[in-house]
């Protein structure tokens, strides 16, 4: 009768068929690079919701916070715990809107920091705190405005209103006032510089009442990287911590690197005749007698299927282009023109191989979206391995090779 193996060697035979490289030298870099170009003043949140853009959120805070970062940023609740688990002690703010008094009681215990945006929901937050035993001192909670991004926040010409009824609240504490960017990463300021004006216009009408918001912030990376005067006390930082940038007009701003590479071992070898169909629908024929080369990693990991036919690869630095429908686990490349493959040899999806390098980006064009959604794809079936720069690769077991610790 079989047996399971230990989770080490689960690990590691996961790594025999594709998997996902987290480069940590990388990512130090990045965030150090940001570090350095902000204003004197600003501190930098790491924004490492959505499990850290799909990069891991732990390994990833950890990093981020010994090479600079003093803050932590999240979506959700269970995203903060996740890192209050890891004993992770920076300031976690908690940037969707939580209303139930069962959140409200879990982000108390877990010292997260709450968004308010609606004085009815500052009022739901004080009256649960305040009838809890076990809440001793003020809940600090950040104030979020809407100056045009239409989304989470409270009216920027409604900011002092709304600051003083916070304030008067029993057992919450104002941490910060601040609003989110729409436009950021356009190479026309206007509207962006008509949010600044709106945050301004709100700040401003809050110090002539003698209001003084402790932390102000508005810049997220497209703004952090376009201009420093919008760095306040704060800059929260998403994508450009993965080493990409939010568009090709600020790729001089900085030296970024990308964090993650994304690659998977050829399972299979053959030749086929000309005429020959390859995957479901034959979406793609042979026009020519052809070798194909079998790939464990597809649509079920999180490469895209609308990628089929359109997709280029790369082994020992050559390109190889994607043939045939994507399927849910495997996908099939040309590699005639390439000789000496065997089973096993390593293919790049994302990332550099010698002098070639592909990209999100390059994903994302293709397919008309944007970096952030391809980083995010990729499921967690595929281990994240941790490296350093060209190091050697070693298996690591991260949460996602843990049952017991995969978030809901």
């Amino acid at each position: 009768m079989l047996s399971w193996e230990t989770s080490s060697s689960i690990a590691s035979m996961r790594h025999c068929r594709a998997w996902v490289e987290i480069d940590l030298a990388a990512l130090k870099h990045n965030v150090e690079q940001i570090k350095a170009s902000l204003a004197a003043r600003s501190d930098l949140m790491a924004v490492v919701k959505a499990d850290a853009y799909g990069h891991g959120a732990v390994t990833v805070a950890k990093t981020a916070l010994q090479a600079g970062a003093s803050w932590l940023g999240v979506a959700t609740v269970p995203e903060g715990i996740e890192l209050r688990q890891a004993n992770l002690k920076a300031p976690i703010l908690v940037m969707g809107a939580v209303n139930t008094p069962e959140e409200v009681r879990v982000m108390a215990r877990w010292q997260l920091q709450p968004t308010i945006v609606t004085p009815k929901q500052a009022l739901v937050f004080s009256d649960i705190l305040v009838n809890d035993s076990k809440q001793r001192s003020p809940l600090p909670v950040h104030l979020k405005l809407d100056t045009g991004m239409s989304r989470l926040g409270y009216s920027w010409q409604q900011a002092a209103d709304f600051y003083r009824f916070v304030q008067r609240l029993p057992q919450l504490e104002i941490a910060s006032v601040y609003s989110h960017l729409a436009t950021a990463d356009d190479p026309d300021p206007t509207f962006m510089q008509t949010q600044q004006q709106r945050f301004e216009a709100a700040i401003a009408q809050l110090r002539s009442l003698d209001l003084q918001p402790p932390r102000l912030h508005l810049a997220n990376s497209a703004a952090t990287l376009t201009d420093a005067s919008l760095h306040y006390d704060l800059v929260r930082v998403g994508l450009g911590l993965y080493g990409l940038y939010p568009a090709p007009h600020l790729q001089t701003a900085l030296s970024l690197r990308p964090v993650m590479q994304v690659k998977a071992r050829i399972t299979h070898l053959k030749t086929i005749a000309a005429g020959t169909g390859v995957s479901y629908g034959h979406q793609f024929v042979a026009d020519r007698p052809m070798r194909i080369a079998v790939v464990g990693i597809g649509y079920a990991d999180g490469v895209p299927r609308l990628l089929s036919n359109r997709l280029t690869a790369l082994i020992h630095g050559t390109p190889a282009p994607q043939i045939g429908a994507i399927t849910m686990d495997q996908m099939m490349l040309d590699v005639t023109h390439l000789t000496h493959l065997q089973e096993g040899d390593i293919v790049t999806l994302l990332g550099r191989d010698r002098q070639s390098q592909i990209t999100a980006e390059d994903w994302a064009n293709t397919l008309g979206t944007i970096s952030w959604e391809i980083l995010c794809s990729f499921k967690h079936r595929l281990p994240r391995i941790l490296v350093e720069s060209a190091c050697e690769i070693e298996p690591t077991a991260t949460h996602q090779d843990s049952d017991a610790s995969q978030r809901p």
